[in-house]
C-alpha cells in the first residue's frame, strides 16, 4: 500500500510539473520577451523546469548573489577590517579599506572614529583613493545624482550620501552630514510636486526647490557626495576636531598593516540583499580584496573568486562590478543554481532566511509572493532590476516541505515589470502549492 500510495504522489507531481511547463512556454506574458528559467529539486538531484538555462541572460542585481558567496566565504560572518594602520614613532598611518559602515546613516559605526579619537599620535591619512574608480565599467553617466549609484571609495564616511530626512510636523527638514550645510541652496517655485534634491554633475553644490505649501508625507532622500581623499582629511578632521595630514607616500603599501576589526560582516549582508543596497555590494569587493592583498580593487576580487570559488560553475561568469548595475554583467540560469547549492551547503538555512529577501514580508519582494495567510514565507529570494531586465533567484519552501531551488531572467521586455511579477508569482505559487 505505501508504494503504491508512493506512486501515486510521485505521477502527481511528475503532472504537476508538466503542466506548468506547458502553462509557461504558452504565457502571452513571457513570450514577449527573452526568458531562461531553471528549478531544480536539490534532494531528488532533478530538474523540474529548464528553458534556455544555458544562455547569458543580463542579471542585474543577481549579480548580488555572486557578491554575496564570494564575501561570506572570504570575509566570514563576524567583523571586517574598518581600517589598516601603521604606527611609526609619534605618527599613526592609516588608509581605507573599502568599509562602508564608518558612520553609515543606517549601520551607525563609529568604531574607526573612536580609535582615531583616543589615539595620542600624529594622525596621517594614507592616499588609495587612486585604486578605486567611483563609478563601475558600463554605469551611466547621468546616475550621478541617484543613491543607487553612490560612488565607490577606498574611504567611505556616511555612507558617501547626503541623507535629507523629513517627518510630518517638523517645522524642516534636516540634513546630515550636517558638514554640506554651507553648500545647499534653495528655489522657491510654484509648481510644487515635494522636495525635489539635486547636486551638481562635477560638485559637492546641493540644492531644492520648495514652496510656501507644507509637505505632506515624511521622506528619507539619499544624494551621493562628490568623494576624494582630501574631502575625506577634512571631514574627518571637523569630526575628530584634530588635524589631519593626507599623504602619498606608496612606500607604505609594502608594509603588513595593523588591521582594525569594526562592524559584523552580518548586518552588511542583510541590509545589501533585502534592500539591493548597490553601494554596500562594491564596497564588499574591495573589503575582499583588501583581505587577500591589502590592496582595493574589484576586478582582483572577482578574477580570485572565479578562479579559486566559482570553477566548477556551468558556464564561465561574465562579471564586472559588485552590484549588478553594469550591463557588462552576464550570467546563466544553471550558473545561479550551482551558486544557490553552493550558498545552501555553506551557508545555515537560518542565516539566508536573515540576509534574502522574504516573499511578502521583507526587503525587495515584500509586496510579492506572499504565503497563504498565517503561513511563513515560502520564498528567499534575490531580486534584479535594469532597464528591460528582470530577475528572480533563490530558494522556494514547498507545502510539502521541499526547498527547491530556482532562478528566472527576463531580458528585453517592453512590457511592465509588474507583469512579468504577476505571471511569475503564479508559476511559484503552483509549485510551492502542488509540488
Amino acid at each position: 500500500m505505501k508504494k503504491i500510495l508512493f506512486a501515486i504522489l510521485l505521477l502527481g507531481s511528475s503532472c504537476t510539473v508538466q503542466k506548468i511547463n506547458r502553462s509557461i512556454k504558452k504565457s502571452e506574458v513571457f513570450n514577449q520577451g527573452h526568458m531562461g528559467m531553471m528549478v531544480v529539486d536539490p534532494i531528488k538531484d532533478k530538474t523540474l523546469i529548464d528553458i534556455n538555462s544555458g544562455k547569458y541572460f543580463i542579471p542585474a542585481s543577481n549579480t548580488k548573489l555572486f557578491t554575496f558567496y564570494t564575501s561570506y566565504t572570504v570575509l566570514g560572518d563576524s567583523l571586517i577590517n574598518g581600517l589598516n594602520y601603521l604606527e611609526k614613532g609619534d605618527s599613526l598611518i592609516f588608509w581605507g579599506t573599502g568599509d562602508p559602515s564608518l558612520l553609515h546613516p543606517d549601520l551607525k559605526n563609529e568604531k574607526a572614529i573612536n580609535f582615531l579619537k583616543n589615539s595620542k599620535k600624529e594622525l596621517y591619512l594614507l592616499d588609495n583613493f587612486e585604486q578605486v574608480d567611483a563609478f563601475g565599467p558600463g554605469w551611466s553617466w547621468d546616475w550621478y545624482n541617484a543613491y543607487y549609484a553612490t560612488e565607490r571609495s577606498a574611504f567611505p564616511i556616511y555612507g558617501n550620501v547626503l541623507r535629507f530626512k523629513y517627518e510630518i510636523g517638523d517645522p524642516n527638514f534636516t540634513i546630515n552630514p550636517t558638514w554640506f550645510k554651507p553648500f545647499l541652496s534653495a528655489q522657491k517655485t510654484e509648481n510644487w510636486t515635494g522636495y525635489n534634491f539635486k547636486r551638481d554633475r562635477y560638485q559637492n553644490l546641493f540644492s531644492y526647490q520648495f514652496t510656501d505649501k507644507p509637505e505632506q508625507k515624511s521622506f528619507e532622500r539619499d544624494i551621493p557626495f562628490v568623494t576624494s581623499a582630501e574631502l575625506t582629511a577634512l571631514m574627518l578632521s571637523d569630526i575628530l576636531d584634530k588635524k589631519i595630514t593626507l599623504i602619498k607616500d606608496h612606500a607604505y603599501f609594502s608594509e603588513e598593516p595593523i588591521k582594525l576589526l569594526s562592524t559584523p560582516a552580518d548586518s552588511i549582508y542583510a541590509q545589501m540583499m533585502k534592500i539591493s543596497d548597490n553601494f554596500l555590494a562594491e564596497q564588499l569587493l574591495l573589503l575582499v580584496s583588501d583581505q587577500l592583498s591589502n590592496k582595493l580593487s574589484t576586478r582582483d576580487a572577482i578574477a580570485y573568486a572565479k578562479e579559486n570559488l566559482l570553477g566548477d560553475l556551468p558556464d564561465e561568469p561574465v562579471w564586472y562590478d559588485g552590484s549588478g548595475l553594469s550591463a557588462r554583467n552576464m550570467f546563466t540560469p544553471r550558473s545561479i543554481i550551482a551558486l544557490l547549492a553552493k550558498i545552501r551547503a555553506e551557508v545555515p538555512l537560518e542565516k539566508i532566511k536573515a540576509y534574502f529577501p522574504a516573499g511578502g514580508e521583507s526587503g525587495t519582494i515584500r509586496n510579492w509572493y506572499p504565503s497563504d495567510p498565517g503561513q511563513a514565507p515560502y520564498i528567499y529570494a534575490k531580486t534584479g532590476t535594469l532597464s528591460m531586465s528582470n530577475a528572480l533567484s533563490g530558494y522556494l519552501i514547498t507545502k510539502s516541505g521541499k526547498i527547491l531551488h530556482f532562478s528566472c531572467l527576463f531580458n528585453n521586455y517592453t512590457i511592465s515589470s509588474n507583469d512579468l511579477k504577476t505571471e511569475l508569482q503564479k508559476i511559484l505559487y503552483r509549485l510551492h502549492d502542488q509540488y
